[in-house]
Formats: structure tokens, sequence, C-alpha cells
């Protein structure tokens, strides 16, 4: 009998299924070479994860007892003449609040680059007739290309997904968003890290919230909510945010 996510995925990702289940048309450790073999190649990867993972402990370890040591008091003075300048300490946070800085610029720039600069400043979009009709990615954001995603490792997969969820915590659902975080959900790898799963569940309930919100059943915004729900929920078997039958 197949298991509820087996059932989901050949209508979530309709994709041809020859190959899959054999591995024999494409290799995983290859880059895939078109959208059909990476869509044929996250299926197939999901499929070899195991539903229930058991970790091996050693019943030994447990009994061990554990020493912790908490101290209370303060840093010990320096001795005479080791003690560095107040001017000294003061440069030295200024330094590290500049090397601090290059994150906070990248989440602003990751940002900018998925959504474009209209939807990151909420500035309303340009007239297509006084405009140039070519497609101006930098305003309306660039697609999660192939050959953008399947280069991401998992921390920047799971970095760009905090970005762009961060983002969706103040602000309303966009298409933009939407194809982003699916692109995203794909290329994370299974069994999530602790991260990835906090990040997925924070994800699936701003979406419930949103939807809470819609005035009428045909918004455009309504199915693609109802995806990221369904994903989170059913695909990474986070089962008590599942949507129950009416």
């Amino acid at each position: 009998m197949k298991s509820d996510v087996e059932e989901l995925m050949p209508r979530l990702l309709p994709v041809e299924t020859c190959g899959i289940e054999t591995g024999e048309d494409f290799n995983l450790n290859e880059p895939p070479r078109n959208p059909q073999e990476y869509l044929r190649q996250v299926q197939l990867e999901a499929s070899l994860c195991p539903d229930v993972v058991v970790a091996k402990i050693d019943p030994k370890k447990l009994r061990k007892k554990q020493t912790v040591n908490v101290s209370l008091t303060g840093c010990q003075a320096a001795p005479q003449g080791f003690s560095p300048s107040l001017k000294w300490q003061q440069q030295q946070v200024s330094n590290f609040s500049e090397i601090r800085r290059p994150k906070q610029d990248a989440e602003e720039q990751w940002k900018k680059f998925c959504l474009g600069e209209n939807v990151y400043l909420n500035s309303p979009p340009t007239d297509p007739v006084t405009e140039d009709p070519g497609l101006d990615y930098v305003k309306v954001g660039f697609p999660p290309f192939l050959s953008i995603v399947s280069r991401l490792n998992q921390a920047t997969v799971s970095a760009v997904l905090e970005y762009l969820i961060n983002w969706f915590e103040e602000r309303e659902f966009v298409p933009q968003l939407g194809r982003w975080q699916y692109a995203l959900l794909a290329c994370l790898e299974k069994p999530l890290l602790p991260e990835a799963h906090s990040l997925i569940r924070q994800l699936a309930r701003r979406s419930s919230e949103v939807r809470t919100n819609l005035e009428h059943q045909e918004d455009e915004r309504l199915s693609p909510l109802n995806l990221m729900i369904c994903l989170v929920a059913r695909y990474f078997d986070q089962n008590d945010l599942a949507d129950k039958e009416d």
C-alpha cells in the first residue's frame, strides 16, 4: 500500500516516471541536464530516504555522570600594563561590526534578486508602454532558474529560504515569493536539519495565516498558499500542520 507521500508525489511533481524507480537513465552524482531531469532526481532522492530513522544510542554513555562548572565571577583583572586602552577596544568593536555587515548586505541582496526591486522597494510596476518591452529581471525578480538553484548547497538553500520567510512574515504573498519558496523546498535534502525543520513550519503557519485573510476562493493567492502548506505537511511529514478534508 502506498504512503501518503507516494500518493501525492505524482500530482505535486508531474514528471515522466521512466527511470525514476530504476535510476538507469541518469546519475545522481552528475548535474541535471534539463528541468525534467532535475525534478526526476528530486523524486528519486526522496524515494531513497527512509520513512523512519532510528538513532543508535549506546545506553552505557547515558549513565555517565556529567559535571558542569558554572562560574558567576567576572574576568580576572589584567596585570599592570596588560590591559588594552579604551580607544583600542572601540576600534576592535568597529572592525568587528564591519565584518558582520556583509551578512546583512547579503540578505538584502538575495531579497532583491529573488523578488525584484519593485516588490522589495514596494514601488509600483513600470508602465509597459513607456518602458523598454524587454523583461527587466532586476525590477521584477529573477526566476529560480535551474542554472541557479542547482548550484546552491544546503547551507545557502536554508539561508535564502530563511531570508524570504522573514520577509513574508511582515508582508503579503506575491508570485515571485511562491516560485522561489517552491524551488528552495525542492532543494532541501531529507532528513531535514533542525534549522530547516523550523523554517518550513514557520512557512506553513504564515501561509495559513495569510490564507485566513483572503476574501474569496477565486483569489489567485489561494492555490500557491495551499501548496506551501501541503508540501510542508504532507511531503516533509509535518502532519500536525496538514489541512483536513471538508
